[in-house]
């Protein structure tokens, strides 16, 4: 491909993903293929073409052929799991950053993609509040790209163990342990995996709200420490997965303070984004955060305007992640490094090369607008989101998703038919289907797929000696019946198109998560969300009354 050949396909994708975002809406929601279909069959052969193909070819080949295997993640009415960020911004961004790619594993390689990192990785700490011995700017501390708040976790942890083994040298590696709760996200379970460690996840309850608490760390430390493990590091959270918990970081911070050489890291993946706007930073535990942790991460490209992916981990001191991953033979020398003069961020991360994420966090903190976007993809009340820039822009789009949140957890809480399991967490509401008195209670023998087991013994595996009693038991069979209907209810949802939520358990209790967050998201979906939500539970209750 020459460059008018290439001028002349950009401008006809270009078109493309301009007709895409203008028919998003009436697209379904979810990917209209199943597993085991040959989605792409149809048109390649077992081998790659052996001439070369037109791209007018290519093209027609994408839209025919891959549209129909996408989910499509930026629909209005994409409520699961959490919102994957997409903006015109972070789009033209990626299409540039694509045209003059390199490594950038060093300073030398491009010395603008580092001090652009360096610049918007210290913007990006002020905007959310973070304590200044975070920033680059510091020369102690700062902050790098990396790709999911998992590459994070386990940054944090390599560095956290080269930190407590320089400490105590006499330790077996086996020895070593990484903290979480049962409610962490897979990350820490991962990290521990790849590292050949332990993983312990402290118990947290819903009197709580699933958070962790000071007196659990400690107890958890000091039985470890009686029996010869070593915990290293603490991944606390800012709202996990299943229901937007918030660890208590106050109390584990000052617990930690008696366990100096434990490093705190907090995993804020979803919600650290909210810290943007002042009026979330309390609950947030900022304080915390600022006074305690070694390091912090947030991802720009959930619910922060950055498209994927753009996660963002920072550390209040740069020598412990160097001095862990720092390996340099001789052809990655330079003597800007050598003279101390610059930051070389393939010492900051695994990897050696590394993508120019940080042009597309630039341009989007330079000139997202919620009004032009509202211009093009038109919504109801547009008064309601001001015409801002920059950080008033950012902050718009945060307090929109809390804001439609709020009015979902209105309409369950007004509902006969539904609860709130959890209270609502920023803009994650997580709910469940009542369950009538009077239902009739499923057979206990109905298998739970993919677990070989039945709802009943499910719910009992693990329990204490109490549930042989009456008490225990009645609670047993009112919770497998409400587990039951809401999983037929939950599988009448998923079979619609035109809307996507996710399941989850808290505690035996099986719920669903209303993740809200995607750009084009306004209050009429939320109630056309509602709506639907409402004519499957009745449908579900009148088959099972039936």
């Amino acid at each position: 491909m020459n460059v008018e050949e290439f001028r002349r396909a950009a401008y006809a994708a270009v078109d493309a993903i301009c007709d895409y975002q203008k028919s998003l809406e009436d697209l379904p929601v979810v990917a209209q293929v199943e597993p085991g279909n040959p989605l792409i069959g149809f048109f390649v052969t077992e081998e790659a073409p052996t001439k070369g193909e037109s791209f007018d070819v290519i093209a027609k080949d994408f839209q025919e052929y891959i549209m129909p295997g996408i989910t499509h993640w930026q629909h209005p009415s994409f409520f699961a799991y959490f919102p994957v960020a997409n903006t015109f911004e972070s789009v033209l961004a990626d299409i540039l950053a694509g045209s003059i790619t390199n490594p950038g594993f060093n300073w030398a390689c491009s010395p603008a993609c580092t001090e652009l990192e360096m610049l918007v990785m210290d913007w990006a700490a002020k905007l959310f509040g973070l304590d200044p011995t975070f920033y680059v700017d510091s020369k102690s501390g700062g902050g790098v790209l990396l790709t999911t708040a998992s590459d994070s976790a386990l940054t944090a942890a390599v560095a956290a163990r080269a930190r407590y083994t320089k400490a105590h040298p006499d330790v077996p590696l086996d020895k070593l342990v990484i903290y979480g709760t049962s409610q962490t996200h897979s990350l820490g379970a991962k990290a521990a995996l790849i590292l050949g460690l332990q993983f312990r996840a402290i118990e947290v309850y819903a009197e709580d709200n699933y958070a962790l608490r000071g007196d659990s760390l400690v107890n958890a430390i000091e039985e470890d420490k009686k029996a010869g493990v070593h915990p290293f590091i603490v991944i606390a959270t800012v709202g996990t997965t299943s229901s937007g918990a918030i660890d208590n970081i106050e109390e584990v911070g000052q617990a930690l303070t008696k366990y100096p050489d434990i490093w705190l890291h907090i995993d804020a993946a979803w919600a650290g984004v909210a810290l943007a706007c002042p009026e979330f930073r309390e609950i947030s535990y900022l304080g915390a955060i600022n006074a305690y942790a070694h390091s912090f991460c947030t991802n720009f490209h959930k619910w922060g305007l950055v498209n994927f992916d753009c996660s963002t981990l920072w550390v209040r001191d740069r020598t412990l992640l160097t001095d862990a991953l720092d390996v340099t033979p001789e052809f990655l020398r330079t003597k800007q490094a050598d003279a101390g003069a610059v930051i070389d961020y393939r010492n900051w991360h695994l990897a050696l090369g590394r993508r120019f994420r940080s042009l597309k966090v630039w341009f989007v903190l330079r000139r997202y607008c919620m009004k032009d976007f509202h211009m093009y993809i038109p919504f109801s009340n547009p008064d309601l989101f001001p015409t801002s820039f920059g950080v008033e822009g950012f902050q718009a789009h945060i307090r929109k998703g809390v804001e439609l949140a709020k009015i979902f957890e209105s309409l369950v809480e007004q509902s006969s038919l539904f609860e709130i399991v959890t209270p609502r967490s920023f803009a994650l509401v997580v709910f469940r289907l009542r369950t009538p008195t009077a239902l009739p209670t499923p057979a206990a023998a109905t298998p739970i797929e993919g677990s070989g087991l039945s709802q009943e013994k499910e719910l009992t595996a693990g329990a204490s000696p109490d549930t042989t009693t009456t008490e225990a038991r009645l609670r047993q069979s009112s919770q497998t019946k409400s587990n039951a209907l809401n999983r037929a209810f939950y599988a009448r949802i998923s079979a619609r198109k035109t809307i996507l939520l996710t399941q989850t358990d808290l505690a035996g209790t099986f719920c669903i998560r209303m993740a809200i967050g995607t750009a084009r998201t306004e209050e009429k979906h939320i109630r056309e969300a509602f709506d639907l939500l409402v004519e499957e539970a009745q449908e579900t209750l009148r088959e099972w009354r039936d």
